[in-house]
């Protein structure tokens, strides 16, 4: 009789989680099994292992063979192997519109950066143009003191 570690699937439709399970080759998948060994759930963010590491060893001992998956889970439960995430997958019309919030946001701080850049440039030029206004009637003010230092000397 040949034993297997392997996974028997549980959960609703389009919600599977594991059971991590030693149980006769002959059996079915879901069916008769010897031993739950441990639990893996892969809808969980981060992904979700529990398992009896002892048991695992003792039944890899006593001729137990893991199958790939279920080898892969106690690799990872064991720390030989990274806990690698699922993906979260993105519907094609959420992705579009994440796109085009992307490029308006860019489109936004470039409007921004022109708006400053326009209003640094206005205010560079609002600048200039009071100081000539300011050196003009300094110009004037002097002409004035000369023109009075002047005149009591005629008299």
């Amino acid at each position: 009789m040949s034993v297997k570690i392997r996974l028997a699937r549980h959960g609703a439709k389009k919600a599977p989680y594991y059971r991590v399970v030693v149980s006769d080759s002959r059996s079915p998948r879901n069916g008769r099994f010897i031993q739950i060994v441990g639990r893996y759930n892969p809808r969980q963010n981060p992904l979700q292992v529990e398992l009896d590491i002892e048991a695992v060893d003792k039944w890899v001992a006593q001729g137990a063979q893991p199958t790939e998956a279920a080898a892969k889970i106690i690799a990872i439960a064991k720390g030989e192997k990274e806990l690698v995430p699922t993906k979260e997958k993105i519907s094609k019309r959420a992705a579009a519109k994440a796109e085009a919030e992307k490029q308006a946001a860019e489109e936004a701080k470039k409007a921004a950066e022109e708006a400053a850049a326009q209003a640094a440039e206005e205010a560079a030029a609002a600048a200039e143009a009071p100081a000539e206004d300011a050196a003009a009637p300094a110009e004037e003010a002097a002409v004035d003191e000369s023109a009075q230092a002047a005149e009591p000397a005629e008299e």
